[in-house]
C-alpha cells in the first residue's frame, strides 16, 4: 500500500524547475519586484504609504491612561493588560497618574500556580498514554508565560495586588526564556516521576507535594519571594505625602480598588463552523489556579462582538481583548490595518483565507492581549481604534498603537467587557451550558 502511494506522488522534476524559471523570468516588472524585495524587505516594499498617513491617531472617544508599560523580553502581555485595566481607576482615586501594578508578583503566582495546575493534570491523565495527543499536548508547554482574563482574575481574587515598587522587575521576569526553558525541564522531570508512581496514589500524593516545594524555590531564585504585608507610602500629583500603613495584598486591593472583575465576561468572535454563535464554549486543561473559575467564552457574531466593545469604550471604560498582533502590523508605526500592506501584488500570489478558514488551518489564532483605550465614531460607526500596548515607549506612537475597523474584523478574538452591556438575548446566551473545545482548539490559545 505504501508502494502504491509513493508511487502516485509526484515529485519534482528538472522539466517543472525549467518551466517555473521561465514563467517567472519573462516578466520583467517580477524581477525588479525581487530585487527590490531581496534587498529592503518584503514589508517595505509592500507598504502602502497612502494608507499609512490616513491611520491617524485622533478618535473621537479616548481615555486618558497613564505611562506606556513594558513587558520586555517575556510573553507577560495578559496579565500587563489586565493590570492596566485596573489600574486607571485606582490612579485616579491615588490622585498618581503614572501609578503602576507589579506584574512580577502576579507572574510569580502564575508560575506556582501553572506548575501545580500542570502536575494535578498529569495526575489525572494516568490512563493516558504518554504519547498519545492529550499527554504530549500537557508535556508541550507546561509553563508558558501567557494566560487567559478568566486566568488573571483568579490570579487577584486568590493572591490580591501590590504596587510595582513593592515587588519590582528582575532580570528573569523581562527576560523569561531560560527560567521557562529550566522550570519545564524540572516539570517534565517531574511528570516523568509521578507517572512511574502511578500505583502508588499516596507515594504519588507526596512526591508532588515535594515538587511544588522545589517549584517555589526555583521561582523564588528567579523572581524574587512575593511580600506577605508591606507599608504603603505614596506622594501624590500635587506633592502630599500619604501614609497608609501596613497592608497585606488582599487590604491594598481592597481599599483601592474599584474594578469589580466579576462583572466582566469574556466574548469572542470565532466564526468557525464548529462553534455556533449565541453558545458559550470552555477549554478542556485551559487554567492557572485548581478550584479556579474556568476558561469561558460568549461567541458572537462581529458586529454584536464589536459594539460591546464600542459601547464599554463610549462610557469612558478601557477593554481588554485578545487578537492575533502579527498579521497585517506595523510594529513602528503602530499601525494595524489590513489594507496596509499589498503583499499579493508584491509576490504575485493570492491570500485570500476568510477569518474562519484562517482558524481551521492554524493560519491564525490569538498571539496577543491589549487594551482598547479609544474610538473613532463617524455616522455612529467605527472606523478606527486606539490601542494601549505593554511594549515599552518606543514602539508605534509612544506605545500606542492604531487599529482600522477592518483589522478588528479580521484579527480580533476576544474582548473582555462588562456585564450591563450585553443585551437580554445575550445574556440569556451567556447562561447556556458551556461546550468543552479540545486543548489544542484555537480559541485554546493564549495570549
Amino acid at each position: 500500500m505504501a508502494t502504491e502511494t509513493t508511487q502516485q506522488q509526484k515529485v519534482i522534476a528538472s522539466s517543472d524547475l525549467i518551466h517555473w524559471r521561465a514563467d517567472f523570468q519573462e516578466e520583467p516588472l517580477r524581477q525588479v519586484i525581487a530585487n527590490a524585495i531581496i534587498k529592503n524587505g518584503v514589508q517595505a516594499v509592500a507598504q502602502k504609504r497612502q494608507r499609512v498617513a490616513e491611520m491617524t491617531y485622533t478618535f473621537s472617544h479616548q481615555i486618558q491612561t497613564g505611562a506606556i508599560t513594558n513587558q520586555k523580553q517575556s510573553g507577560r502581555c495578559w496579565l500587563f493588560a489586565g493590570l492596566n485595566v485596573m489600574r486607571k481607576p485606582m490612579a485616579d482615586r491615588l490622585h498618581v497618574k503614572d501609578f503602576e501594578l507589579s506584574q512580577a508578583y502576579m507572574m510569580f503566582y502564575d508560575k506556582l500556580e501553572k506548575a501545580n495546575y500542570f502536575l494535578e493534570s498529569i495526575m489525572a491523565t494516568m490512563d493516558e498514554p504518554v504519547d498519545g495527543r492529550l499527554v504530549s499536548w500537557l508535556l508541550q508547554a507546561p509553563l508558558q508565560d501567557g494566560g487567559q482574563w478568566d486566568m488573571f482574575v483568579n490570579l487577584v481574587e486568590k493572591y490580591g495586588v501590590v504596587p510595582k515598587w513593592v515587588m519590582p522587575e528582575s532580570f528573569h521576569s523581562s527576560n523569561s526564556r531560560a527560567m521557562n526553558q529550566l522550570m519545564t525541564a524540572k516539570l517534565r522531570e517531574d511528570a516523568a516521576r509521578l507517572r512511574a508512581l502511578a500505583r502508588t496514589p499516596d507515594q504519588m500524593r507526596e512526591a508532588k507535594n515535594t515538587m511544588m516545594g522545589e517549584i517555589y524555590g526555583m521561582l523564588a531564585h528567579f523572581l524574587g519571594e512575593p511580600p506577605e504585608r508591606f507599608v504603603f507610602t505614596y506622594e501624590d500629583d500635587d506633592h502630599q505625602f500619604h501614609d497608609e500603613g501596613l497592608l497585606t495584598p488582599h487590604e491594598f486591593l481592597a481599599r483601592f480598588n474599584s474594578v469589580d472583575l466579576n462583572q466582566y465576561v469574556s466574548v469572542i468572535n470565532a466564526p468557525t463552523p464548529d462553534k455556533p454563535f449565541n453558545q458559550t464554549y470552555t477549554v478542556d486543561y485551559l487554567g492557572n489556579v485548581v478550584g479556579g473559575r474556568s476558561v469561558l467564552y460568549l461567541n458572537l457574531p462581529v458586529e454584536e462582538f464589536k459594539a460591546l466593545a464600542q459601547r464599554q469604550l463610549e462610557d469612558g471604560e478601557p477593554v481588554w481583548f485578545g487578537c492575533d498582533v502579527g498579521k497585517m502590523s506595523d510594529r513602528e508605526s503602530g499601525i494595524l490595518d489590513v489594507d496596509q500592506y499589498a503583499y499579493d501584488a508584491a509576490l504575485g500570489v493570492t491570500l485570500g483565507l476568510t477569518k474562519a478558514e484562517r482558524l481551521m488551518y492554524g493560519e491564525s489564532l490569538m498571539t496577543h492581549a491589549m487594551v482598547l483605550t479609544g474610538v473613532n465614531v463617524a455616522d455612529g460607526q467605527p472606523n478606527r481604534w486606539k490601542v494601549e500596548n505593554s511594549w515599552g515607549p518606543d514602539a508605534g506612537n509612544r506605545g500606542f498603537f492604531v487599529m482600522s475597523d477592518a483589522w478588528f474584523n479580521e484579527y480580533m478574538y476576544q474582548v473582555v467587557v462588562q456585564r450591563k452591556y450585553l443585551s437580554q438575548a445575550q445574556l440569556q446566551a451567556l447562561e447556556t451550558p458551556a461546550r468543552h473545545l479540545p486543548p489544542w482548539d484555537p480559541m485554546g490559545s493564549l495570549a
